[in-house]
């Protein structure tokens, strides 16, 4: 009897040692694995303007490498485009061209048509005042009936003619004075005024193969090496904009409520191993594509995820884009 006993408690040993390491298992995990972490974890960034050319070419020379210090105005990058030296030959000759119309037009005949129409409006004059002569002393007579009518008629018909001879002359001498019509000299003006206009356009092509830093910062990145063919707006190099650092965050959104905007957070940086102040200035969702998916169907939702951005408020100098940003909830 005590043997069966016996067999029976060696039996239970190995039962009660798998319930207690199963309920040891169990207790752990409800403790421990199914707690929330309290732990957000970011990454610092920084805004980076991207510098690019409106006209293709090939980059002929950098002036500067990267991780550069630059300052606004520095040119960076100096691109090769000897077409755009060839248009503004081109647009310099039509300036020339539609300059020389638009004087011709503004001066007027030439120097010996303008004195040739003279010469012949003082030739009109004197014959108006020969015939004016003519007509009185004929006048005279035929008052007297010396003359006929017919006589006094045909000096008279002879006067007009010598009077309208003058006016017309003196038309000529006019025009030729004045130069174009005033729609001529308009037009010829435009024409000017279109071609100093293709010379801008080419001379604004040309300064864009002069990469200007239009910011103080830091170069990140070049793209092209020199030689090479870049297209039209195609990035050639990051300049980062130093005093415009910030950190993103993903946060679901039932811990969201700890995050308001305009509100100030404490981020620890361990590649510094000391903690900043930022300032939180935007809060978006990142779509239906980040959401954590309930699942079980009932007691649980759907949470989407939102990116949160925060600026640095304090001294970021040390703080480089790429590091790692700790939030302890």
């Amino acid at each position: 009897m005590e043997t069966e006993n016996k067999k029976s408690g060696s039996k239970l040993i190995p039962i009660i040692a798998f319930s207690a390491v199963i309920i040891a298992v169990g207790l752990y995990g409800f403790f421990f694995l199914n707690q929330e972490d309290n732990i957000i974890q970011g990454e610092a960034d920084v805004t980076e303007v991207r510098i690019s050319s409106k006209v293709p070419g090939r980059i002929y020379k950098y002036t500067v490498e990267e991780g550069s210090y630059v300052k606004k105005g520095d040119t960076l990058a100096i691109l090769s485009v000897p077409d755009i030296d060839a248009k503004l030959a081109q647009a310099n000759a039509a300036e020339v061209g539609a300059a020389a119309q638009n004087m011709k037009a503004i001066k007027g005949a030439r120097v010996e048509q303008i004195q040739g129409a003279y010469e012949m409006w003082q030739k009109a004059t004197v014959g108006v005042e020969i015939a004016q002569k003519s007509f009185s002393r004929v006048q005279n007579l035929y008052d007297k009936g010396v003359v006929t009518a017919q006589k006094r008629d045909e000096v008279e018909a002879q006067y007009k003619a010598a009077v309208a001879t003058e006016k017309a002359a003196k038309s000529q001498y006019d025009m030729a004075v004045n130069g174009a019509e005033k729609e001529d000299k308009e037009a010829a003006l435009a024409l000017l005024n279109r071609a100093k206009g293709a010379v801008a356009e080419v001379e604004s092509y040309i300064a864009e193969s002069y990469l200007i830093s239009p910011i103080d910062g830091k170069i990140s990145e070049k793209f092209p090496n020199e030689g090479e063919l870049v297209g039209s707006g195609a990035p050639i190099m990051n300049v980062m904009r130093l005093d415009d650092k910030w950190g993103s965050f993903n946060i679901r959104e039932d811990r969201l409520k700890n995050f308001k905007m305009n509100e100030t957070i404490k981020a620890y940086v361990p590649a510094l191993d000391k903690e900043v102040d930022m300032k939180i200035y935007y809060i978006k969702d990142l779509g239906s594509y980040a959401a954590w998916k309930a699942t079980k169907t009932t007691g649980q939702y759907d949470r989407k995820t939102f990116e949160v951005r925060a600026r640095f408020t304090g001294d970021i100098e040390d703080v480089l884009p790429g590091m790692s940003l700790i939030i302890k909830e």
